[in-house]
């Protein structure tokens, strides 16, 4: 009887599969969390081996690690020219659409996503889920000023936690504050995310609505590409 997948391994054959998707040569979005890393470290292969990749940060941590693995990485500030981008996913609905910033990364990980032509995501098959929010909450970045009344603000919605980190508040890599907002599964994700956004003090939210040209899935029956209908 063959032993189920592991979800390193799961995680290990999406990120090698998303670098069919690379150019020749030309510019990369690095993702941010655990299946990131592995598709970061496989480009940094490449580039040893002599392909001409450099790539745009979606937070310090991926930015290390690229230059650790000796990719060539633009400045924060851009703009860039961004061929493709290739991150993970938290949540994955039957849509396509997701839930990101389990890492905290996802203000810069959305800015990275709208820069480029096109977007791959890598996933194992744990994070799909019917409707977005059956097993996540929904990250929000907030500004630190008026914090707690933003949260007040984000309470009319859902059931808000405050990201902690080393028993104190989270802190992005632009300085700010995680709320994570449990609205249950979501009908209307991009409504959501609209009346989120529209709150005084949100930066942006882990809601990706129609951001994913590609999901690649690895599970126990090997690797699905799937795309928007």
């Amino acid at each position: 009887m063959k032993s189920p997948m592991l979800p390193e391994e799961a995680k290990h054959l999406a990120a090698e599969r998303a670098l069919r998707y690379l150019p020749d040569s030309g510019v990369v979005g690095l993702g941010s969390g655990s299946t990131a890393e592995l598709f970061i470290k496989a480009v940094g292969q490449l580039v040893a081996q002599g392909r001409d990749l450099v790539g745009v940060a979606t937070s310090e941590a991926s930015r290390a690690l690229a230059e650790q693995c000796g990719i060539r990485v633009l400045s924060d500030a851009g703009p860039w020219d961004i061929d493709v981008c290739v991150d993970g996913a938290d949540e994955v609905s039957s849509g396509l659409n997701l839930i990101k910033g389990g890492g905290g990364c996802h203000a810069r990980e959305k800015i990275v996503n709208y820069s480029s032509r096109f977007n791959v995501i890598v996933v194992d098959d744990r994070k799909l889920s019917p409707r977005l929010g059956e097993t996540w909450a929904v990250p929000v970045e907030v500004l630190n000023f008026g914090r707690e009344a933003t949260r007040r603000a984000l309470e009319k919605l859902g059931v808000v936690t405050t990201r902690m980190k080393h028993h104190t508040p989270w802190i992005t890599d632009a300085g700010n504050c995680i709320f994570d907002v449990a609205l249950g599964p979501l009908d209307n994700p991009n409504e959501v995310d609209q009346t989120l956004r529209s709150i005084p003090g949100v930066v942006e939210t882990g809601l990706f609505i129609g951001r994913a040209d590609l999901v690649i899935v690895a599970g126990a029956s090997g690797v699905r590409e799937l795309r928007p209908s």
